[in-house]
């Protein structure tokens, strides 16, 4: 089977918290999402200091996916440090049980994503916002994990990357599994440090147009040795 006859897993549940939440892809910075954005940056950066290195190193425009490491809740707050570009990102779908909230995670880029299960619609929903040139923050690893050393990695980033022509930056943040592990309720104020590492360009199509599954998992292989890298270097 080659890359581009796979459309995803299989079916979910139909009661499942999220599902049919109208997602819009839309690239406009609204006032609601910029107010949001600077308090949520702003408290996070006055708690951690984070510091960050490679900035330069995420592309301006075009598609982009961030793909940081998971160590912390916090990680999806950390990853707006890296660039000032819209972010959208994936969220566990427990969190639309509260239509309110719900709402609110839908207007600051989020889509509800069932993680027992391949979720066909959220693969669908990131397929569109970097079809629509945007940025996704999608992690690797796939959910919080411990330790020093990258584990295998899923292949979602380089299945999108493939689709889409994305770029993959892979992203290494330090600190935060002493700032708020897993099972903790309040952060402690610990310095974070941030690494952008070296981009990744998006598979290469061949002669027919298709990306063959080899090339999808050769990108993860580089994925998973840069992502070490940029771990490594902030955590040093």
């Amino acid at each position: 089977m080659d890359l581009n006859d796979r459309e995803g897993g299989g079916d979910l549940r139909s009661n499942a918290p999220g599902r049919g939440a109208v997602f819009d892809p839309n690239p406009r910075v609204t006032f609601g999402y910029r107010c949001c954005r600077l308090i949520f940056v702003g408290l996070l950066g006055a708690w951690f200091r984070p510091h960050v290195s490679g900035r330069e190193r995420v592309p301006k425009d075009g598609p982009v996916i961030i793909a940081p490491v998971h160590r912390s809740f916090l990680d999806f707050g950390f990853a707006a440090f890296v660039t000032d570009r819209k972010l959208f990102f994936m969220a566990k779908d427990e969190l639309w049980k509260s239509s309110l909230l719900g709402r609110l995670l839908l207007g600051l880029g989020a889509f509800p994503v069932h993680r027992e299960a391949a979720d066909r619609e959220a693969l669908r929903h990131a397929e569109g916002v970097l079809q629509h040139g945007q940025t996704l923050v999608l992690f690797p690893e796939g959910t919080r994990k411990a330790g020093t050393t990258i584990g295998e990695l899923m292949e979602g980033a380089a299945f999108l990357a493939a689709r889409t022509g994305a770029t993959i930056v892979p992203v290494g943040i330090g600190g935060s599994d002493r700032a708020m592990p897993k099972g903790s309720r309040f952060p402690k104020p610990v310095r974070v440090r941030i690494a952008v590492g070296e981009p990744i360009s998006a598979p290469e199509h061949n002669e027919r147009g298709r990306v063959p599954r080899s090339r999808v998992h050769a990108t993860t292989e580089v994925l998973h040795r840069r992502l070490q890298e940029a771990y490594d270097a902030a955590r040093s």
